[in-house]
């Protein structure tokens, strides 16, 4: 039996504008043990109906007439961020698919539907749903105790929701022997996170590192498959890989983003087929050690350069999350702050400064490009110079950089719009992305169709002569 709440039973909405595919998916779904259904024919009857009654899931045609499954998915992104889509695509059409996903979709499903395919794309989906409605729910205070294993990420310093909810994902695929795919900016802490999956899978075996960037593909397979005696000049004695180092454990690539191509097939080898060959031996090995990648680079976009292989990013992402940067968890600011400063104070024989709070409200305007790495970094830079008293923003190079100079409130000021520029601008874009449907237009704005109507007349009147 499926998800028997069903997300506080929000409908299920399958658009398709073929009837037996509507029917056949929906069938599945309730034989699933899934029956709120609602099931649309015209894709210009969408936007209408989750005005009625918001869904949990959307399964989404691709290729419908008047508004396509793309137009569409952007749509319902833009109004609904947070509800999962799925696109149904014939096979011709998977590339599309795979954009869809780069715009937002959860997943996709080739037709003619497989029943299991389906049914775990929509469980995922659901899983997924419930979450955000719990996370949406609950007090910071009150996540921790919805993990269960909260030493698997005790290394972690966060109290942010956001990063919660992706310790209850990873609690949930730790035990899976599928790859993943970790995303992220520079400093975020995806090795940590990588830990973390590690100690969940409950597997006996190492956690092993290795950065991949810059190998070229013999060093690459020389590192993680190791070589036999005599494979080439100086190769005295065998060498053991990093793969047969992780046998029972992990192995996490690390910028898997800057990989070769020809070692990309190889890894591409590994992951299917779990065989590898040791630099210099015909004999095929096998592993068992689970993967994890993890890149700050779009491998879409390296994909469309020709640079990353599409096949590989399949295998990797069965499992993908991707870290907030700092920026995107002030929250956990002052939690850090104050960690990185006890720490460097006891490591340089320091005594432990306060921290006043116009400096944490500095830091809250300091792009930290580098995240939680470069802030450690800063504290420890600060420290170093530290001599006693509160700890000030002087001591920090960076921050002092970053502070704006005399003025700047007044060019900033110039360089934005005014409140009757901004509003008419975003009325024009709602409606310009909507095709001229006020409905939706509305819906986008966050406003009732009245009042976009009055601010379209207004507008009107107020648009010069050309």
């Amino acid at each position: 039996m499926m998800n028997s709440q069903q997300t506080l039973n929000r409908p299920i909405l399958i658009v398709d504008d073929e009837p037996q595919i509507l029917l056949a998916v929906d069938t599945t779904l309730r034989m699933a043990g899934m029956d709120n259904i609602i099931t649309i024919s015209d894709s210009r009857d969408v936007i209408r109906q989750m005005e009625r009654q918001i869904p949990c899931l959307i399964i989404l045609d691709l290729n419908m007439p008047h508004i396509n499954g793309e137009r569409l998915l952007k749509i319902v992104r833009k109004t609904y961020p947070k509800i999962p889509v799925i696109i149904l695509t014939g096979a011709i059409d998977v590339d599309m698919a795979v954009k869809c996903m780069k715009i937002g979709a959860m997943d996709y499903v080739v037709k003619p539907v497989e029943e299991d395919r389906l049914i775990a794309a929509v469980k995922q989906a659901l899983d997924f749903a419930n979450l955000e409605n719990e996370i949406k729910h609950s007090r910071a205070s009150e996540l921790y105790a919805q993990i269960k294993n909260p030493k698997a990420f005790e290394h972690i310093i966060t109290q942010d929701k956001k990063m919660h909810s992706i310790f209850r994902y990873i609690e949930a695929i730790g035990p899976s022997f599928q790859p993943v795919l970790i995303l992220g900016e520079t400093g975020v802490g995806k090795e940590l996170i990588g830990t973390s999956i590690h100690m969940l899978s409950q597997r006996k075996g190492n956690f092993i590192v290795v950065n991949v960037a810059g190998l070229d593909d013999n060093v690459f397979s020389d590192t993680l498959f190791g070589h036999v005696s005599g494979a080439f000049t100086g190769a005295d004695k065998a060498r053991q890989g990093l793969i047969e180092q992780a046998s029972g454990g992990t192995l996490l690539l690390d910028e898997i983003g800057d990989l070769a191509l020809t070692s990309q097939i190889k890894l591409l080898r590994l992951l299917q087929e779990r065989e590898y060959l040791p630099l210099g031996s015909d004999k095929i090995r096998h592993s068992d050690a689970r993967i994890i990648a993890s890149t700050n680079l779009d491998l879409w976009t390296l994909e469309n350069r020709g640079v990353f292989r599409k096949d590989l990013i399949y295998r990797l992402s069965t499992h993908t999350l991707t870290l907030p940067p700092l920026r995107e968890r002030l929250v956990d600011l002052p939690l850090l702050l104050d960690r990185f400063i006890c720490q460097a104070a006891d490591e340089m024989d320091k005594p432990i400064p306060d921290i006043p709070k116009i400096l944490i409200e500095q830091m809250e305007n300091y792009p930290f490009k580098g995240n939680v790495r470069e802030l450690k970094s800063m504290v420890y830079d600060a420290i170093s110079r530290y001599q006693k008293g509160p700890i000030t923003a002087d001591l920090f190079k960076s921050l002092g950089a970053f502070e704006p100079g005399p003025g700047s409130k007044e060019d900033l000021s110039h360089s934005l719009p005014t409140l009757k520029e901004a509003s008419r601008d975003l009325v024009e874009k709602a409606m310009k992305q909507t095709g001229g449907n006020q409905s939706a237009a509305a819906v986008i704005l966050g406003i009732s169709q009245q009042a976009l109507s009055k601010r379209l007349k207004k507008l009107k009147i107020e648009k010069p002569e050309n």
